[in-house]
C-alpha cells in the first residue's frame, strides 16, 4: 500500500493510478477513497492521472488522536501534493471532502490548482449561528456525535438510508451500496469520526471561498437530507469569483455514487471547458 508520512508523524494512504493532468479526490465523513471508486475508474479511462488519500484517522490512514480539523486536514492534502508533485490539478471534493478542497486551494494550492469541484459540499459553513442564522441546529450534530461515539454501528447502517435517499417512497435499494458505506466508515477511528464533526459542521469557510480565484464548479441534489442545498451550495457560489453552480432535483447526498453517469459528465465537461 502507498503512504507517506507527513510532519507530525501520522501515515496518509493514497493511491495514485494513470498519467496525464491529475485530479485529486477527497472523501467525505467517515468514508475513506474507496467512496470515489466510480469516478476514479471514469477519469483514468479518460486519460486522466487519478488520486485519492484516506484522511487521518479514516481508512487506512494512521488512527491518530489528535488533528481532527480543516486546518490539519488541508495541511496533510499539502505535503502529499508535494510529495507527488502535482501540478495543474483539478481538486475534486464531497461533503467534507469539499470543505478540505476549499481550505487546501486557499491556504496551500497557489500555482498548483487548476480548477476546483464541490460536491454535495459542507461549505461555506453548516451550523446554525448568529451569522448564520438559516443553519442547522447545534442539537443536530449533537445527535449524531452521541450516535457515533455510543452507537457506531448501528447508527451508521442507518445514515445510509438518508445519506443515499433510500428512505424516499419509491427508492430502489442497494444494499451493496449500503453495506460498502457502512464497511468504510467501520474501517476508521470512532475518535476521528466523533470529532471531524466539528469540524464539518462549525467550521467557516466563507474566507476561504471569497479568497480562491481559480474556477470552481459545485454540484448539489436539491434532495439533499444531510447538507441542504440552499443552505450551502447556493451561498458558496455566490461567494466564490469564478464560481458555476448546478442543482440536480431529487438527487440525494451521495450523488456521486447513485447518479455517478451524470455527476461524472458534468465534472468532465467542467475540466475540458
Amino acid at each position: 500500500m502507498s503512504k507517506i508520512t507527513v510532519s507530525d508523524g501520522t501515515e496518509i494512504f493514497y493511491k495514485d493510478w494513470g498519467t496525464g493532468q491529475p485530479i485529486v479526490f477527497h472523501h467525505g465523513w467517515p468514508l475513506s477513497s474507496d467512496d470515489w471508486d466510480i469516478q476514479m475508474m471514469f477519469f483514468v479511462s479518460q486519460g486522466f492521472r487519478v488520486i485519492a488519500h484516506d484522511r487521518r484517522g479514516h481508512g487506512r490512514s494512521s488512527q491518530t488522536s489528535e488533528g481532527h480539523n480543516m486546518k490539519t486536514y488541508a495541511a496533510d492534502v499539502a505535503e502529499l501534493v508535494q510529495f507527488l508533485d502535482l501540478k495543474d490539478a483539478i481538486h475534486i471534493g464531497h461533503s467534507t471532502g469539499g470543505g478540505e478542497v476549499i481550505r487546501y486551494v486557499a491556504q496551500h494550492g497557489q500555482g498548483r490548482v487548476a480548477k476546483a469541484v464541490l460536491v454535495s459540499a459542507v461549505t461555506p459553513i453548516m451550523v446554525q449561528t448568529e451569522t448564520n442564522p438559516e443553519g442547522i441546529p447545534m442539537s443536530v450534530f449533537d445527535e449524531i456525535r452521541e450516535g457515533t461515539a455510543n452507537h457506531r454501528p448501528q447508527y451508521f447502517h442507518d445514515f445510509t438510508l438518508p445519506f443515499y435517499g433510500y428512505n424516499r417512497e419509491g427508492a430502489t435499494v442497494s444494499e451493496g451500496i449500503r453495506n460498502n458505506w457502512w464497511r468504510q466508515g467501520m474501517m476508521g477511528s470512532v475518535k476521528a469520526h466523533h470529532d471531524g464533526i466539528r469540524a464539518f459542521s462549525e467550521t467557516d469557510f466563507t474566507e476561504d471561498l471569497k479568497s480562491v480565484d481559480i474556477p470552481v464548479l459545485v454540484l448539489h441534489g436539491e434532495d439533499d437530507q444531510i447538507v441542504p442545498y440552499e443552505q450551502t451550495a447556493v451561498k458558496a457560489a455566490k461567494l466564490l469569483k469564478q464560481g458555476k453552480l448546478i442543482t440536480y432535483p431529487g438527487f440525494p447526498h451521495g450523488m456521486p455514487t447513485t447518479e455517478a453517469p451524470t455527476i461524472n459528465a458534468d465534472i468532465l465537461a467542467f475540466i475540458k471547458s
